[in-house]
């Protein structure tokens, strides 16, 4: 029954803690699945107090055993363990804290824990969160490298000097985080939204160095998983051995088979740029030589058609020309002074055809074949005239 009051008449605090024990002791025992998150046992005291936390959320419970319950463990309890816990919720009244008094603690070993890790890796990928077409290709030369790694971590040494040799101008954007026990989960994935949201980190890099299966448990949590999906840049998981193969692994853009393989991965080799440069640079250049001389073998065949054609055109013409002028050699009047005749030229350097057409002594041009001479008409019947007319024919240039 729900208790009823107003602010005329509230309820004093005995009966509200009375009331919460109540409704809490109805809760009865039950079985908790967590990870040990603070264990710190004093020397002497009957109880234990240890703190269980959620391996997937970051939330907790306080959790009291008995020494004996505790001694009995194999192996002994440690921080960052997978317990099971029966227990049954307390209230206490007079501090209003809640506590739950442990029954039976279990260690979770590595059968079970590889058994859930199964039930999760079916349950995503019914979801698709690995699907290859969900994969985002990585920038050839991203500008800004995004690191979540281990403080002053070997693995982020790998990462950073591997990937510098590789390319020197690489940049990075370093947050170093808890990558074990029951802190890794939270900080990794803050570190991982963070990156996310800074435009300039084209490529997020997540790396840690080997360890056992319960080492790299937080690396298949599947609140860190699903963060990794949301992802708008591209990651690449670079966990553990070549043998490692956390959840983180399958959700990833890439995977990395170690740290070292990560830097090879997110940016080229200047080496083997400038190497691809200089053999696409051989290569253009004999492209272009070969070019250059089939053009030239071109060119000089077409040289050769073209001097053949004209000298066949000239030597052709040449014929042409010398059967033109033997035709019109045979039909001009030079022929005809050939065979001894002469052209008389009147006055007016007109042809005389007649003997009529020229009066008497007049001053005439003779025309023979290799030259010409000046001659006077005079009737031809008197001996002065034949005179005159050798006189004037000696006068003639």
């Amino acid at each position: 029954m729900a208790l009823q009051t107003s602010p005329d008449d509230p309820a004093p605090v005995r009966t509200v803690s009375r009331l919460v024990s109540d409704w809490i002791g109805r809760l009865g025992a039950v079985w908790i699945d967590g990870q040990v998150a603070e264990y710190r046992p004093r020397p002497g005291a009957r109880n234990v107090y240890l703190v269980l936390r959620d391996p997937d959320v970051d939330m907790s419970l306080t959790v009291v055993a008995d020494v004996a319950l505790l001694g009995a463990l194999e192996p002994p309890l440690a921080a960052g363990q997978r317990v099971i816990v029966h227990a049954r919720a307390e209230f206490w009244t007079g501090r209003g804290s809640l506590q739950f008094r442990a029954r039976e603690i279990r260690p979770v070993g590595i059968g079970a824990l590889l058994e859930q890790l199964e039930r999760l890796k079916a349950l995503l990928f019914a979801e698709g969160l690995f699907a290859p077409e969900r994969k985002q290709p990585l920038p050839f030369l991203p500008s800004r490298v995004g690191l979540v790694c281990g403080r002053a971590s070997a693995a982020m040494q790998d990462v950073i000097v591997n990937a510098t040799a590789r390319w020197p101008a690489v940049q990075f954007e370093i947050r170093e985080v808890a990558v074990q026990g029951v802190a890794a989960v939270p900080a990794v994935t803050a570190a991982v939204q963070e990156l996310d949201g800074i435009p300039e980190v084209d490529v997020i890099v997540i790396a840690r160095g080997g360890g056992s299966v319960e080492d790299l448990l937080p690396f298949s949590n599947e609140t860190l998983v699903r963060a990794v999906a949301a992802c708008r840049t591209p990651v690449v998981s670079a966990i553990g051995h070549e043998q490692d193969t956390p959840l983180l692994d399958l959700v990833a853009d890439l995977r990395a088979s170690t740290p070292t393989d990560a830097a090879k991965r997110i940016v080229p080799s200047w080496q083997e740029q400038q190497d691809l440069v200089a053999g696409f640079r051989r290569r253009a250049r004999l492209v272009l030589a070969n070019q250059v001389q089939r053009e030239q073998g071109r060119v000089d065949d077409l040289r050769r058609r073209i001097a053949t054609r004209v000298s066949e055109g000239v030597a052709a013409r040449k014929s042409d020309i010398g059967h033109l002028s033997a035709r019109v050699r045979a039909l001009s009047p030079a022929a005809t002074l050939d065979r001894g005749y002469a052209i008389v030229l009147g006055p007016g350097g007109q042809a005389v055809r007649r003997a009529s057409e020229i009066p008497d002594r007049t001053l005439l041009d003779i025309r023979v074949a290799d030259g010409g001479f000046r001659a006077r008409r005079e009737d031809p019947g008197g001996q002065d005239g034949e005179q005159d007319v050798r006189q004037e024919a000696r006068e003639e240039p």
